[in-house]
């Protein structure tokens, strides 16, 4: 079998855009797989890298996924150390080509990586500062919330749906209908240094309301998008310690590991990262310091199934717990869904609350929810997805032959 092209589209969205490939074969199977690029500015360089690629698998066997992965990494002089943009282009093809052998063997593509260890998935309501069903479906948009009445209303809205897990990041300053440009804008004075006590206050009331409203039983993950410096963070943490928080995901930026030893040593939190960190390469040191006690590796912007897997296996060396980053499209949650059914050291799956917006629901050929808080894993051959018709009679499309 060998890869005749392909097809890269770009669809925009309020957040951004989704960015898919579909290769293409001389047997007539094709696989789908998604760059993770689809928020914050992006996604049109992962576009055009995916195109840069695409003409460096033409005529290569999809089946050889290592050998491709390799490939992309070791020829491209960029694909060492390259950084996101590079690594996102890498796991849309690497996505399809497991897509592809899926699809030739008649298999989902969880049972060609060891079968399941997990029968069901369970999953959290992620992010609710920017709401839940009610409010999102409402005015099908996403929309910051302020008082903590709104953060307890919102739980209580996942709470409704069998949720029993949530996540919150209560730092975010409001600014009515989401606008990525204008939700990041209002960050730029970050608290740096010390929490003012009414940013502290803010941020603690927002959780101990999400607390109130989920009770003693339900975990609540705080999101904290590298918002914050170490020193604060660790303020914020102790702060949050009375309020049993299930992990703290991004107290601040990943470049720089060793700042997450101070957050750990000045907080009793478990602390979680991975969605601004590729490969493994990327993850080395959290493991090697036992920095992390859950790695979040987004599939799609980290190298593909191949490379996440691998991640994966490197976390349970060091009993690190994972739960894989999904923020993007219908492609890159059913991929998470057949890799998170095989390892043993799952955690949890996110659904993220854009997954309620019409554009995502619409995008994929079939649309998955979990039910009561939990997921059942496709058995369709291959990662179980596809882009839907609509989806592709209007994103932009480049075909590489």
């Amino acid at each position: 079998m060998k890869i005749t092209s392909v097809e890269c589209y770009l669809g925009t969205y309020e957040l951004g855009g989704f960015v898919t490939v579909k290769v293409n074969t001389d047997k007539g199977i094709y696989g789908w797989g998604e760059a993770g690029l689809s928020y914050g500015k992006s996604s049109e360089a992962a576009w055009g890298q995916c195109q840069d690629f695409a003409k460096l698998v033409i005529g290569m066997d999809p089946f050889n996924t290592e050998e491709i992965w390799e490939h992309l990494h070791r020829h491209t002089f960029w694909g060492m150390g390259g950084g996101v943009v590079i690594t996102s282009a890498m796991a849309a093809i690497d996505t399809a080509c497991w897509d592809i052998k899926g699809k030739a063997l008649g298999l989902p593509v969880y049972k060609l990586l060891g079968g399941k260890t997990n029968k069901k998935l369970r999953a959290y309501a992620s992010q609710l500062q920017f709401g839940w069903r009610k409010k999102i479906e409402e005015n099908d948009s996403l929309v910051l919330l302020e008082d903590p009445k709104d953060y307890y209303d919102v739980v209580k809205d996942a709470v409704s749906e069998g949720y029993d897990a949530v996540k919150i990041d209560p730092v975010f300053s409001p600014t009515g209908k989401y606008d990525v440009a204008k939700v990041w804008a209002t960050q730029g004075n970050q608290i740096r240094g010390c929490y003012r006590e009414h940013d502290l206050k803010r941020s603690v009331e927002r959780i101990a309301a999400a607390r109130e409203a989920g009770g003693d039983d339900m975990d609540i993950i705080v999101e904290i998008h590298s918002l914050l410096d170490a020193n604060t963070a660790a303020i914020l943490g102790k702060a949050l310690e009375p309020y049993r928080i299930m992990y703290y995901e991004e107290p601040t930026m990943p470049c720089n590991p060793g700042v997450f030893n101070h957050i750990k040593q000045r907080c009793t939190l478990p602390l979680a990262t991975g969605e601004r960190s590729y490969t493994r390469w990327g993850f080395r040191q959290f493991f090697e310091d036992r920095t992390l006690d859950i790695i979040q590796p987004d599939l799609c912007n980290t190298g593909g199934i191949t490379e996440t897997k691998k991640i994966c296996d490197m976390a349970q060396v060091y009993d690190v717990g994972v739960q894989i980053h999904v923020c993007g499209g219908p492609i890159a949650t059913a991929a998470a869904l057949q890799v998170e059914a095989v390892i043993p050291n799952f955690v949890i799956h996110e659904e993220h609350n854009a997954n309620l917006l019409k554009v995502f629901k619409n995008s994929g050929k079939y649309y998955y929810a979990p039910v009561n808080g939990s997921y059942d894993i496709p058995e369709l051959p291959g990662i179980g997805q596809e882009m839907s018709e609509d989806y592709m009679a209007t994103a932009k499309k480049a075909v590489i032959k």
